[in-house]
Formats: structure tokens, C-alpha cells, sequence
């Protein structure tokens, strides 16, 4: 059976709350998810698959459609995120236009949110929901056999104008055993990053699941990964980093929600690269909880240059408000301790949470430019789907309706994400965004700094383009 997995287009992305230089600049990652669905099927099966990334290659639409009766699948696999919902619907009707028969399955994030309105959306197959590896396979192999389907969990069908729904399939423990992604199917020249010191990197997941519980954040109540914690050892994961650069790639993003909850994993980590002698850069997601001098010196000799730590606001009152499960005093330690074993650092931080006011906002601007990261990450809070803070909202009446359950079931292009408009207008926000970020952006000693570390001529053009839109921006 032929196979076809499909990062669909973005240009009908909602992209939130925030300046647009924020989704600009960001360069594009490999489509993880579906990567590792084809190194499952590469691996355990005997289907032809391939994969299709519209975004890196960027495709128009009549190009896409080119492309699909070129390929003529039998099955297009393709991923949903909620805020590119209408350019997956776009991609189903190419398909069912250029070939009918084929099956179309959508997984992904937003599908485990809204698995009834999402098979109610014309062209649509099934869904595959929680981790999808085993279950996708599962799905090839029994794809017109619905009585076997019901017999495992993680599908969304329509029988006889019924909705089936098995639940969501069960985690996956042995992540070891999971073959890695199949990055050779992609061109891996087309994914880079504004951050990144190499021209060419790759993103990686080297654990799934978060321990903790903030209020913005739909792990606590993701049925798909959620709290519980599960990790790769650290001979697999320096195994997938080595046969990386046997391909070309030296640098990586590592995706965990939290990479450092087990400081002996990562220990390990370090030695085997350390023992490998491998020539690689790094960076990681970690809480600042989780970080102490001697981990962070091992992180610094193994390669990581970088860690990015959500801060989220700016004083004790609010961190607590959120169930960051932090304190000002240790980010402050976190970042000093950083800097001294010699990495970057970026601060993720949240405007307009709940109950914040505009001397809240000032504490965490004071707080960016005390820590002084080489980068902060501003956003204005959007209530997403699934999330303790959109459920809240509902509850109090912050939020009037349900909007995101509305727009799943009718997604329209003119659909604004929602703003906590509870001390704040969205126009409000918007203004004090832009404060924020030219605020740590535009002192002299920043720009200076930056400047003189600059390493190469695409990372230097990457930066000056990024910050002329830093000087430009302004709120919409």
C-alpha cells in the first residue's frame, strides 16, 4: 500500500496573539510526528511511505494538487494542529479531488480535542488518536475491516453514518524500540532556525510527557502524552544524534516539554557524547527547578549551547498563580548558573494571564533585563483548547462561549483567537507586546553583544533581518 504523510500548508495559520516577526522568523522544523510514523512503517511494514513536508518545500496549493496525482497514495496520513486547520482542510479536498479512493487520516493534537467535529469534516477517513505509531500500523494493515479497528483502541470511524471512537491508544513505554525518525525522506537542508549556529539542525524528542501542571498549558489534561513522564536512555538517544551526522546534521533541537527531570539520564547523556567525541550543538527545554551548576557544566562540555526556560511572568504573586512551581529567586539562580557554565539562554515569557496587571508586566520586564537571556519569547496569552486557564475562562465567564469547540466544528478564516480580556483590551495588549520586546531588544549594550558573537554569514543575516522587524514592529 502506498503511503503518503503530509505537513499540509500554513498560509491560512492563525497565528495568535502575538507580531507576525514571531512566526516569520522562525524557519521550519522537520514534521517529527510524521517521521517517526515512517520509520515505524519503514521498519515494521511492508508499505510504501513517503513523506511530503508543503511547508519546508513551499508549495502553493496548485502545486500540492500537482504533487498528489504524482504520488497517487491509497492512504494520506496528515497532521492537525488546530491552528492550521484550514489549510488541512484544504489539503483533504485536493485529495479526494485528484483521487476520491484514497483515505485520508488525520492525527495530530487537535484531533484528541475534537475527535467528533473533526470526522464530521467532509473528506475525512479517520483519526488516529494518542501516539500513533503502533496504532497507525495497526490502521494500514485492517483499513477495511471495521470489526478489527473496534478491537483496539485509538480510532475515530464512521459505520453506517455512525461515529465509532475506541479511545485514545495506550502510551508507548519502550521508546527505545521505536525506530528513529525517517529524516531522509525530507530535505534536510530546508529546516533551520533564527536561534540556531549552523545553517542546517533537526528537532528531537528524547522523552515524552510533563510533570507539571501550569495553568496555560493542556499537558495536564492531554489524554495524548500529559504528566506522565517517559524517556529515552541515553545511549538511544546519542545513537540517533550520531547516525544524524553521518547525514550532514550537527546541531539539534530537542523538544521535550522538560529535558532535564532526570538529572542522571542527562549525566549519562553528556558522558556518552563526551565518550563519543561527538562534534554536535544542542539546545533543550528545561524548568528551572530541574538545573544545578554540575548538570549544567556537564551540558556545556557535551555540546548544548542553549536552553530555553519558560519564565512566564515576572514576580513571585503570579508564578504562583499559574502553578509555574517556581520563584523569581531561582530563575534568577537558573540563569546566572547557566551563563557561568557558559550557555545561552531564552526566556519564554506571558503577558496577559490572568488577574495581571500592567505594574505585573513591568516586574517581568524588569526581570528579562535582570536575567538578560540572549533572547526573550513575549506572547500574550491565548486561552487554548484543553488548557485549566481556557476552562476557567469559561467557567467565570472571561470568555463568553466556547470559541475553539465553535471553530473546530466550522473553522473560518476571519476566526481571532481569544485574549484574557480581564484587566486588559486585546488592543492594550498588543501595545504593551510591543513595549516588551523593544525594551530588551533595543538596548545598546544587547545590540552590541549580539553583534560581536556572530558567528557566521547566515546566522548574520538571520539576525539583522529579525531585527529590523523588531525596530519596525508595532501592534495590530
Amino acid at each position: 500500500m502506498k503511503v503518503l504523510l503530509i505537513n499540509p500548508p500554513r498560509y491560512n495559520e492563525l497565528i495568535g496573539n502575538n507580531p507576525e516577526i514571531i512566526e516569520e522568523e522562525r524557519g521550519h522544523n522537520p514534521p517529527l510526528g510524521l517521521l517517526y510514523l515512517a520509520g515505524y512503517l519503514e521498519k515494521y511494514s511492508d508499505h510504501e511511505v513517503a513523506v511530503l513536508d508543503a511547508q519546508a518545500e513551499e508549495l502553493t496549493y496548485e502545486q500540492l494538487e500537482q504533487t498528489l496525482a504524482q504520488k497517487q497514495a491509497d492512504v494520506v496520513g496528515i497532521e492537525a494542529m488546530t491552528f492550521t486547520l484550514i489549510d488541512v482542510i484544504k489539503t483533504v479536498q485536493l485529495v479526494k479531488k485528484v483521487s476520491p479512493e484514497t483515505k485520508v487520516v488525520l492525527g495530530g493534537p487537535h484531533v484528541h480535542i475534537y475527535p467528533e467535529e473533526t470526522i464530521n469534516l467532509p473528506g475525512v477517513d479517520f483519526l488516529v488518536l494518542g501516539e500513533g505509531e503502533r496504532s497507525f500500523h495497526y490502521l494500514l494493515d485492517h483499513l477495511h475491516k471495521p470489526d478489527r479497528l473496534k478491537e483496539m483502541r485509538g480510532f475515530v470511524f464512521k459505520e453506517n453514518g455512525n461515529v465509532i471512537n475506541t479511545g485514545i491508544s495506550d502510551s508507548i513505554y519502550d521508546l527505545d524500540n521505536l525506530p528513529f525518525p525517517a529524516r531522509h525522506l525530507t530535505d534536510i537542508t530546508r529546516y533551520s532556525s533564527l536561534l540556531a549556529k549552523r545553517d542546517i539542525v533537526t528537532t528531537m524528542f528524547t522523552s515524552r510527557g510533563c510533570p507539571y501542571r501550569c495553568t496555560f498549558c493542556d499537558r495536564p489534561f492531554s489524554p495524548v502524552i500529559g504528566r506522565e513522564f517517559r524517556y529515552r536512555s541515553a545511549k538511544n538517544v546519542v545513537d540517533e544524534m550520531e547516525t544524524c551526522t553521518h547525514m550532514g546534521i550537527y546541531e539539534f533541537l530537542i523538544y521535550d516539554d522538560t529535558f532535564s527531570v532526570r538529572k542522571d539520564r542527562v549525566m549519562a547523556m553528556c558522558e556518552e557524547i563526551t565518550r563519543r567525541k561527538l562534534k554536535v550543538g544542542w539546545d533543550v527545554r528545561a524548568h528551572v527547578n530541574t538545573v544545578t551548576p554540575d548538570l549544567l557544566k556537564a551540558m556545556k562540555k557535551a555540546g548544548c549551547e542553549r536552553i530555553h526556560y519558560g519564565v512566564e511572568a515576572g514576580n513571585d504573586r503570579m508564578l504562583k498563580l499559574i502553578k509555574k512551581n517556581s520563584t523569581v529567586a531561582r530563575i534568577k539562580d537558573a540563569f546566572k548558573w547557566t551563563r557561568e557554565a557558559g550557555m545561552e539562554t531564552l526566556a519564554y515569557f506571558i503577558i496577559g494571564q490572568q488577574t495581571e496587571t500592567w505594574k505585573d508586566i513591568q516586574d517581568s520586564m524588569r526581570l528579562a533585563r535582570e536575567i538578560n537571556p540572549n533572547y526573550v519569547h513575549v506572547t500574550i496569552l491565548c486561552p487554548y483548547p484543553a488548557t485549566e486557564i481556557y476552562l476557567e475562562g469559561l467557567k467565570t465567564g472571561i470568555l463568553k462561549k466556547d470559541v475553539w469547540k465553535e471553530y473546530a466544528r466550522n473553522p473560518t478564516p476571519d476566526f481571532q483567537p481569544p485574549f484574557w480580556e480581564e484587566i486588559f483590551t486585546a488592543q492594550e495588549l498588543q501595545q504593551m507586546l510591543v513595549e516588551f520586546y523593544k525594551d530588551f531588544y533595543m538596548r545598546p549594550s544587547y545590540i552590541i553583544k549580539n553583534v560581536l558573537q556572530i558567528r557566521s554569514l547566515g546566522e548574520f543575516k538571520r539576525k539583522i533581518k529579525a531585527g529590523l522587524k523588531v525596530i519596525g514592529m508595532s501592534a495590530h
